[in-house]
């Protein structure tokens, strides 16, 4: 995860356009408040990025933690949202002193393809000692290792030409593939898993998931589970 974090906290972007970073990232905050189950609710944003409408999620819940691994964006996050007293920025590293089972909703989106089986199974363990017994665990935009590179393309397009920035997303598809960001991908490459894969590595964590039916971007051939603690599904 490393050279991911890396490329992420460098002056590259994955972004075609401002306005392609923006609709992302208020796609992703409405998606979580929909998530939420209460005013009252600690949320947790594993590896949040730069979380630009992070402030419309904390006004949904009673405390937000944005959770974030590369130190340059995790600064932008301090500086943006320091004034805001139901916000908290952590390094990843931190969390382990997080009070267990603190938690009510962690997400995790957009991190698990960049992550190796065993930091994804750490992670794992980790918003297992965090989530209170009738906490949720949502993991989005996974890979699916059947789905190639053209569903993306044509997700990202179809996401462009909804909000306005189609020909910025045209011109910035070329940009990627001779980007580092391709060449990083290229060498590296992205964890993919299968609804099964995810749904055993969960259970293996301690959880019960399932296959949301709607993914958490605009990407709707990636995927979403949801989880909760096992015992807590049983007493159900």
């Amino acid at each position: 995860m490393h050279d991911w974090i890396d490329y992420y906290d460098s002056t590259h972007t994955i972004y075609v356009s401002r306005e392609h970073r923006d609709e992302h990232f208020r796609l992703i905050a409405d998606t979580i408040i929909g998530y939420i189950s209460s005013p009252d609710a600690t949320v947790l944003d594993y590896a949040c990025g730069e979380a630009l409408f992070a402030a419309k999620v904390a006004d949904a819940c009673g405390k937000l933690i944005l959770a974030e691994p590369a130190p340059g964006v995790r600064g932008r996050l301090v500086a943006r949202f320091s004034p805001n007293t139901k916000i908290r920025v952590r390094a990843l590293d931190e969390l382990k002193y997080l009070d267990a089972a603190s938690i009510d909703l962690a997400v995790m989106i957009s991190v698990a393809q960049y992550m190796t089986p065993k930091e994804f199974g750490d992670a794992l363990a980790m918003m297992k000692r965090l989530l209170k017994p009738t906490g949720r665990l949502v993991v989005g935009d996974i890979l699916d290792p059947k789905v190639g590179t053209l569903p993306d393309v044509m997700a990202l397009l179809r996401f462009a030409s909804a909000h306005g920035f189609l020909k910025d997303a045209l011109i910035g598809l070329v940009r990627t593939a001779l980007s580092d960001y391709w060449t990083l991908r290229q060498q590296i490459g992205l964890q993919r898993y299968s609804e099964q894969d995810m749904l055993a590595l969960l259970g293996a964590a301690g959880f019960v998931a399932t296959r949301a039916q709607i993914n958490v971007g605009h990407n709707p051939s990636r995927m979403t589970f949801v989880a909760r603690h096992a015992f807590e599904r049983m007493e159900r």
